[in-house]
């Protein structure tokens, strides 16, 4: 690889090759020689979009009016995904959380996966009428079965007695994933929901590279990562309580072991 990937731009760095080549400079007058010129540092915006396929307006117009239709008659419309791995253990976790001055939390040095732990795998369903979530916490692969699980669960302990007089299900879901368009196992787990529940269900999903407008990411998935910022996630109880405190819905998280964790808006 080119030696010029691995250089870094600091403005002590700039200084020392300015002094190689004759130049005395120190590294703060290269700092304000920079400002100067309109220059400040500035991370990577993700802002190009890319091509916009003709017919996006209409796919999400179709997405809006069928998931209205759906809550206009009073059948559930839920929105489905897959949160991303999380390290189980004694392991640094993004953000930061109030503790005495210069007790941090201890976490080890380097990220391997734990083998007795693994990954836990959070899949996670949001009801868009009545903002409420659950979150099925695996300790295995994110597979169709397990998503198809988790919705079945959903559907038993709220989905039902919610919408008693339910004859239909609207899902809506990214095109990747353990409920990709293209995954067969999804589509069989889905046709033995539909057998044992009674519901018709139907799927539909995000065109690619547009799962950010996923409405479980921004109004359930976003804001459990705020729970569980700045603390390490110790064991599947832990990610489960974590879970639990939200403040914008309702939340339930299962582990593997059956253990059950519930809250309520406060």
């Amino acid at each position: 690889m080119s030696l010029l990937r691995w250089t870094s731009k600091s403005t002590r760095h700039l200084a020392d090759a300015l002094v190689q080549k004759g130049f005395q400079v120190s590294d703060d007058t290269v700092g304000r020689i920079l400002k100067s010129l309109g220059y400040s540092l500035q991370a990577p915006a993700k802002e190009k979009e890319g091509t916009a396929h003709p017919d996006r307006d209409a796919q999400f117009s179709y997405l809006n009016e069928t998931a209205t239709s759906f809550i206009n008659d009073n059948q559930p419309v839920i929105s489905v995904d897959t949160k991303k791995k999380e390290l189980v253990g004694e392991f640094k976790n993004v953000g930061v959380e109030w503790q005495p001055s210069g007790e941090p939390t201890r976490v080890k040095t380097h990220d391997f996966v734990d083998p007795k732990l693994g990954r836990a795998v959070p899949y996670g369903v949001y009801d868009l009428a009545n903002d409420e979530g659950w979150v099925s916490v695996g300790e295995r692969a994110d597979t169709a079965e397990f998503a198809v699980e988790t919705i079945r669960r959903w559907w038993r302990s709220m989905g039902k007695p919610r919408f008693e007089q339910a004859t239909r299900l609207l899902i809506t879901a990214d095109a990747g994933g353990s409920n990709g368009y293209r995954v067969r196992a999804w589509k069989r787990e889905l046709a033995r929901l539909a057998e044992e529940t009674g519901l018709e269900i139907t799927v539909c999903h995000y065109p690619p590279g547009t799962s950010k407008w996923n409405k479980i990411e921004h109004r359930m998935f976003s804001f459990i990562s705020m729970n569980w910022r700045g603390r390490p996630l110790e064991s599947y109880r832990t990610i489960v309580e974590l879970i639990g405190p939200r403040r914008r819905a309702r939340a339930f998280a299962s582990v593997p072991s059956g253990t059950t964790a519930t809250t309520r808006p406060g």
